[in-house]
């Protein structure tokens, strides 16, 4: 079984994820570190817990999930896993922190692309890829079922949803995603965000505003 470290990174007060496992494999989800006191807390606790990085993953490529994708790759020779549909995104990522105030060197590396119904293998524990866009056109979530917890991105929050006001947001799609792929998920399933607290699919089923089955 995986488990999960959260770090909280960025003037956008991003979720960053390390899951690993008992044997030191580890994946990077959407690396948010921009400043170097953040990149050195990622790096010594990987180093400090004896991990060694297998994989770089990004759920989605705006630029709060992307500033360190190219330290990560760098430091540990790692390709760059997302969605086909989520390159335009990222090669908009360092013009988009530029409009923002917040400059960033890219990744500029090999892209290796994830599709719906593949997964991920980290020794013998896996992450199921579910295709979930709205919030960007290639988001997906990353679930693993035998640790009864899925990373979500930016699809669904606490009580909310995903910003659909960026290019290639829909917010129609969004909840479509969020209904056919995060809601057939058991109600005791955690959700971990890209921003926010952890909540469960039981919980957003029933309070979430944005995803009442009336609308």
């Amino acid at each position: 079984m995986l488990s999960i470290r959260q770090f909280l990174f960025n003037p956008v007060q991003e979720n960053t994820y390390v899951i690993y496992n008992d044997q030191g494999w580890c994946a990077i989800v959407d690396p948010g570190c921009y400043f170097e006191q953040e990149r050195s807390a990622l790096q010594q606790f990987i180093q400090q817990s004896g991990l060694s990085p297998k994989y770089l993953l990004n759920t989605h490529c705006h630029l709060d999930h992307v500033f360190g994708n190219r330290f990560v790759a760098e430091t540990w020779n790692l390709p760059l896993h997302l969605h086909p549909s989520e390159k335009a995104v990222l090669d908009r990522a360092a013009a988009a922190g530029i409009q923002w105030g917040l400059p960033f060197e890219n990744y500029e590396g090999e892209l290796v692309f994830l599709e719906e119904g593949d997964n991920i293998l980290i020794g013998e524990d896996r992450l199921d890829i579910f295709f979930t866009p709205g919030h960007s056109p290639g988001s997906i979530s990353f679930y693993h079922a035998a640790g009864g917890w899925v990373l979500s991105g930016d699809v669904l929050f606490r009580s909310s949803i995903g910003r659909t006001d960026l290019p290639g947001g829909d917010f129609d799609q969004l909840r479509q995603s969020i209904r056919e792929k995060l809601f057939t998920l058991p109600d005791d399933t955690q959700v971990y965000s890209g921003h926010g607290p952890v909540t469960t699919i039981g919980w957003e089923k029933k309070h979430n505003p944005f995803l009442d089955q009336d609308r």
